[in-house]
């Protein structure tokens, strides 16, 4: 294998992800940082304070031109090495390039007593990094063959996604590291590098990529389909689309490949269709080494995760969400089931899929309501966690909706670092991850009160989440500032913000079917302020007044 050369912002892991890959390579570690260090017998900050950075950018330069020219190496390099255009090119020309990514939140937390970061030592380090951050991120991408984030860094696990992408792309070699055109003519936004996350779970962690081109590239799949025979279950709005592009590298290489095609709909999200998948996997005499792949939105992959978590008492499946909505939540996390006429996702498993594979070009195809429909998702995770996600939300909506590819890939994946965090401190919804139902007690009673199918779960939990905004005014938690910008940004995504008129004593009974209850009291999720969420129940009076004041007589099942 060839070298491999490490980039990224300062504290994103590269000099401890760079030790332990090199030893599990069998390859020497070399930081740039530290050669230069060496070279000149004084330390990075005294360099940048006698010298400057200029000095300090030549001197960098020079050891990037020698070390990458050496063989059987790891090199961490500075995060500002790739400033320079013959860096790039020597990095992307002799080995292979990994951009370890970080947000600007997990690096001030590694950072903030480390006085060797001179670019740091300022009033402000978050605007500087904020600065770093998208001066450089267009080059990192435009260089790296593979981009994994180390927000929450499970050190061993990161390692152990990092080998296998390697040996996955020495295995396709898609993209020869010597063979690739000039930096000048890459443009990082149009061919971005697959990011690769990490749902931390233990021995149950797995990876979710995220990308451009994941289908088209066979080799994605086939890491995580370990026995000779795969299941691909999908829908008839999906399966003209793209399981012949999924099937044929499995068979390829030698997999028995059995389709399960289901009729499409949140309707047929049912024992009916489960039934489908045990019959198709019955007949064909699949065992317990068979790998099921859910390719499809998510009624697909909740379906397809409840058969794997039930057929044989377990068998491996993987996720390949073809829809805004399930590539930003529902394949995430391990929540499996179907809908009963009495209550949405009221049985089901928690059952974690060994991959998500999210490719970002399924979103071409996805009608424009779908799109919509997943941007609630969006909406909810900035909502709940992340005001500052909330807010590039609101500014880049119209990107979003015009499916502008690096927009919707930001969504995308600071959607699954929020879920995947959430889910890696309450696997089961416990407690915290209940949070992940802002709107979701509205929403459900909606879908189920209209009929499943009616509305899209996306519509319905937009139009919750403004529901649930209205009643936290009325519990004192927050503004009708607030309250206004939630519902603002739910009609910007193109979802309805007046519920229907299910009767009051309906939308009482609906919503007092659902799991996050307690002793019949209905549990709400509600924002405390705006980018913070509160569990808890409300005095009927002000759920009666919310209802009064979001319900549109005029919307009717």
């Amino acid at each position: 294998m060839e070298n491999v050369f490490l980039v990224g912002l300062m504290g994103a892991g590269k000099t401890t992800i760079g030790r332990l890959l090199a030893r599990k390579l069998g390859k020497r570690f070399i930081d740039s940082d530290h050669e230069i260090e060496a070279r000149t017998g004084a330390s990075i900050p005294w360099i940048f304070e006698i010298e400057g950075e200029e000095s300090f950018r030549r001197r960098e330069a020079e050891v990037i031109r020698d070390l990458t020219a050496q063989q059987g190496i790891v090199l961490a390099t500075g995060g500002g090495a790739i400033l320079n255009s013959q860096n790039r090119q020597y990095l992307q020309s002799r080995g292979r390039v990994i951009y370890l990514r970080a947000n600007v939140h997990s690096i001030l937390l590694r950072t903030a007593h480390d006085k060797n970061r001179p670019l740091l030592q300022t009033a402000d380090p978050r605007k500087k990094l904020e600065e770093l951050t998208a001066q450089r991120e267009p080059l990192y991408r435009e260089i790296a063959d593979l981009v994994i984030d180390t927000g929450r860094p499970n050190v061993q696990s990161m390692v152990q996604t990092i080998l296998a992408q390697l040996a996955a792309l020495e295995q396709s070699r898609a993209r020869p590291a010597r063979t690739r055109p000039p930096t000048a003519n890459r443009t990082a936004m149009t061919e971005p590098s697959p990011l690769y996350l990490n749902v931390d779970l233990g021995e149950r962690s797995y990876p979710i990529a995220i990308g451009r081109g994941i289908l088209a590239d066979g080799a994605q799949l086939l890491q995580h389909v370990g026995g000779s025979r795969a299941a691909i279950v999908t829908n008839t709005t999906v399966a003209p689309l793209y399981l012949e592009r999924v099937a044929a590298p499995l068979r390829e290489a030698g997999r028995a490949v059995v389709e399960v095609v289901l009729p499409d709909g949140e309707e047929h999200k049912n024992w009916s269709s489960l039934m489908q998948i045990f019959d198709a996997l019955l007949a064909n005499k699949c065992d317990r080494k068979t790998t099921l792949v859910a390719l499809g939105g998510g009624v697909v992959g909740d379906l397809t995760g409840f058969a794997a978590a039930s057929y044989m008492r377990g068998v491996p499946f993987v996720q390949i969400p073809t829809t805004l909505l399930s590539q930003v939540d529902s394949s995430v996390g391990g929540k499996t089931g179907l809908n009963h006429p009495l209550g949405k996702n009221m049985i089901g498993a928690f059952y974690q899929p060994r991959a998500v594979l999210a490719d970002t070009d399924t979103l071409a195809t996805l009608p424009a309501r779908e799109l919509s429909a997943g941007l609630a998702e969006v909406i909810k995770h900035g909502a709940i966690i992340d005001a500052a996600f909330f807010e590039w939300i609101e500014q880049n909506i119209a990107r979003l909706m015009a499916r502008d590819p690096a927009a919707l890939a930001h969504a995308i994946a600071r959607s699954c670092e929020i879920k995947a965090d959430v889910v890696r401190q309450d696997e089961r919804e416990g407690g915290l991850r209940a949070i992940l139902n802002f709107g979701h007690t509205f929403g459900h009673a909606i879908e189920a009160g209209m009929g499943y199918g009616a509305w899209l779960h996306g519509e319905a939990v937009g139009c919750g989440m403004v529901m649930a905004a209205d009643l936290s005014q009325r519990a004192g938690l927050i503004d009708a500032a607030s309250v206004a910008r939630v519902k603002a940004l739910v009609a910007a995504a193109g979802l309805p913000t007046a519920a229907p008129d299910l009767g009051t004593a309906r939308w009482l009974e609906l919503m007092e079917v659902d799991k996050k209850n307690e002793g019949g009291a209905i549990k709400f999720i509600l924002l405390k302020p705006l980018g913070s969420p509160s569990i808890q129940s409300v005095p009927q009076e002000l759920l009666l007044a919310t209802l009064d004041a979001c319900v549109d007589r005029a919307l009717t099942p």
